[in-house]
């Protein structure tokens, strides 16, 4: 049974700018409007606008709000300020990642959860699941926000032309009510592409006319409009993770190399605290996997799910592959036995179609901004 994609508040707009339609999640949404190779330099270079109303917002608010979260969560939410914002993780009682989120500090008992828009409404589930005994409400508010992202160098000096807040005194990983373009809006400095940026949290009925004035704020330094392909090979050159990839139920945080989200000294238990412990001793004793950056030293391209090989034999495996456009060659990031993990490790490779082709091993992230 075929189910119709829901569609953003943009949908139309895309559509008359000519975007590349598909369907992510369950949403319809832009993959890109031209070229994704000039979309991704422009964010890297210039600047990137994003329609990313397909993520899900779910606010928890009440006396125990802050309770509630880090017991549900694997993070230290008490320890987050009032207009802050922190990355952390929900898991399952045995340590399995359920999804990777962001959460707002809005207020002194109100809390913005953003989830990935594949995980919206497992995380919704279970926050509702283990809300019991807490004096805190759980709202699915996934249909209150459109969410749009300008995103490169230039996203600062084209978001003041449109707001008064103070963006210089906006930190990294924080957020504060304003306006933009005449709106009401929450204006986050959080992004998924390595460059600065914002995200603009705001009504969708008010998401058409901030995104017209984005674009022509943004018009005279190049910001183009930006789709979901080029926000894949941006997050993926500056090595974050994408869930479902990277990021599965199969692995805790400790296998993902993100054991540092998981705050043991917070008060209390949590869901997932003793399995997490035991993977925290695992990784400390008898290293997993670990994942690692993969240049190739050829021109083929290494997709997810493919074989990692050394010395004959399959060492680890392909997440996420690409050409990438800022480093000029493939790179992949894989999940590869701690004996080969090291960067420069030599004679590893990537089995395409049953060719071994060489790649080098090194430290994530492949691109870092320069500050």
């Amino acid at each position: 049974m075929s189910t119709t994609p829901r569609l953003t508040a943009l949908d139309a707009l895309h559509r008359s700018l000519g975007a590349t339609m598909t369907d992510f999640a369950g949403w319809d949404m832009p993959l890109r409007y031209g070229s994704e190779r000039d979309e991704h330099n422009a964010v890297r270079t210039r600047a990137g606008l994003f329609d990313l109303s397909h993520m899900g917002e779910i606010t928890v608010t009440g006396p125990q709000a802050v309770d509630l979260l880090d017991f549900a969560l694997v993070g230290n939410i008490s320890t987050v300020g009032n207009g802050r914002a922190r990355y952390t993780m929900i898991c399952q009682e045995d340590g399995g990642i359920l999804d990777d989120l962001i959460v707002y500090r809005l207020g002194e008992t109100e809390y913005m959860v953003v989830a990935n828009a594949s995980n919206a409404q497992t995380v919704l589930d279970a926050l509702v699941a283990r809300s019991g005994g807490f004096d805190a409400e759980v709202r699915d508010d996934r249909d209150a926000y459109a969410l749009l992202a300008v995103q490169g160098p230039e996203s600062p000096g084209i978001l003041k032309q449109l707001t008064d807040a103070d963006l210089d005194g906006l930190k990294y990983y924080a957020g504060l009510p304003g306006t933009v373009a005449g709106v009401p809006a929450l204006i986050a400095r959080t992004g998924y592409t390595g460059e600065d940026g914002f995200e603009l949290f705001l009504k969708p009925e008010h998401a058409e006319a901030v995104w017209t004035a984005l674009t022509e704020a943004g018009a005279g330094v190049g910001l183009i409009p930006c789709g979901l392909s080029c926000r894949d090979t941006l997050r993926l050159e500056a090595g974050m993770p994408l869930y479902g990839h990277e990021l599965t139920t199969s692995l805790t945080p400790f296998d993902a190399g993100l054991g540092r989200v998981v705050k043991f000294e917070k008060p209390g238990d949590f869901v997932g605290r003793k399995a997490l412990e035991a993977a925290a001793e695992r990784a400390e004793t008898a290293p997993p996997r670990k994942l690692v950056g993969l240049i190739a030293e050829g021109r083929r391209v290494p997709r997810a799910g493919m074989a990692v090989v050394a010395g004959g034999e399959v060492v680890g495996e392909i997440t996420s592959g690409a050409p990438s456009p800022t480093l000029g060659e493939p790179i992949a990031m894989a999940y590869v036995d701690a004996a080969h993990a090291a960067p420069g490790t030599e004679g590893v490779g990537v089995d395409i179609r049953g060719t071994h082709e060489p790649y080098k091993v090194v430290a994530l992230p492949f691109y870092k901004r320069q500050k």
